[in-house]
């Protein structure tokens, strides 16, 4: 599942892959933005993990991966 997150102050967003399921991944944005914890916890596929303050997240944006298309087609 594709994830993006956007950081407050930042030009840029956060997008990540994760094994994670939506409700797994919703269920740790409530928590961080409840006060229930500090940070926001995510693994990538790759088993990298990403940490992000509750206080300057600004949204979560979750949706699937789209297909990246490869070669030449017709016009």
């Amino acid at each position: 599942m594709e994830v993006k997150i956007g950081v407050l102050h930042t030009p840029r967003e956060i997008v990540l892959e994760c094994d994670q399921s939506a409700e797994e991944v919703e269920s740790a944005v409530s928590a961080a933005l409840s006060g229930k914890s500090q940070l926001l916890s995510l693994k990538d596929e790759k088993g990298r993990k990403v940490l992000v303050p509750a206080e300057r997240l600004a949204y979560v944006e979750l949706g699937e991966p789209s297909a990246r298309k490869v070669g030449f087609g017709p016009l």
